[in-house]
């Protein structure tokens, strides 16, 4: 199976965390729609938002601006959404969006002939509990048995992640990255997300996070450069 390609001026954007971290993806999309910032290919890194998943109606109604917009532009750009840890079973969300599982993730691209591996970044080195609970929360059929006490659970973790402080510098983290490198051996370059580090270690690119560092990755001449749009 031929491998799709990252287009030259393709733009990966990660961890918004929006709505609670600001609104920058939100203006983001606004740009994209109106022209103001033209790209042919966007990457959506995952934890774009906050909190958003399938299966639930509610829980779309604190992004429903961000969702609709979203929607709009996957009808006319090449759209690729990475599910992160905070956003997860998005296909109905956004069924002309090519959304990738955290099962299915890394996905294999190239980019100026280099393989090319891309996940949000939460896939490996993370221990069995939170494998499990990645499982149990992607669910769903528990997703669905949780909905008539949505309302209750949704706002109480809402209003919990309204106030964690996301933005740290990862203490070791060219150790963590040399042990996930441990499983992208047949890769050339990985783009991932998650980390909210914005390095590029070896061929190891940590992307900016938009709700931290307020920049995105753009490729320009089959590199990644860290900008602000």
């Amino acid at each position: 199976m031929k491998r799709e390609e990252i287009k030259e001026g393709a733009i990966f954007i990660a961890d918004s965390h929006y709505p609670h971290h600001g609104d920058a993806f939100l203006e983001l999309l606004k740009k994209l729609e109106n022209g103001e910032i033209n790209t042919s290919q966007l990457f959506l890194m995952g934890d774009n938002f906050d909190l958003l998943f399938g299966y639930n109606d509610f829980i779309q109604t604190f992004s429903s601006e961000a969702i609709a917009l979203l929607g709009k532009l996957s009808t006319k750009l090449e759209v690729h959404y990475f599910e992160g840890n905070h956003d997860f079973c998005l296909k109905e969300v956004f069924p002309d969006i090519k959304v990738y599982s955290r099962e299915q993730q890394p996905i294999m691209f190239t980019l100026d002939e280099k393989k090319v591996a891309i996940s949000h970044g939460d896939k490996y080195v993370t221990g069995f509990g939170y494998d499990l609970y990645c499982k149990v929360l992607r669910n769903k059929t528990i997703l669905t048995l949780l909905k008539p006490f949505q309302k209750a659970i949704i706002n109480y973790y809402m209003q919990k992640l309204s106030q964690k402080k996301i933005c740290h510098t990862f203490e070791d983290f060219d150790k963590k990255v040399e042990n996930i490198l441990e499983y992208y051996k047949e890769a050339d370059l990985v783009i991932e997300g998650h980390f909210h580090q914005s390095k590029v270690l070896g061929k190891y690119i940590s992307l900016p996070s938009l709700a931290c560092q307020g920049q995105v990755g753009v490729i320009k001449e089959a590199d990644m450069l860290f900008i602000t749009l």
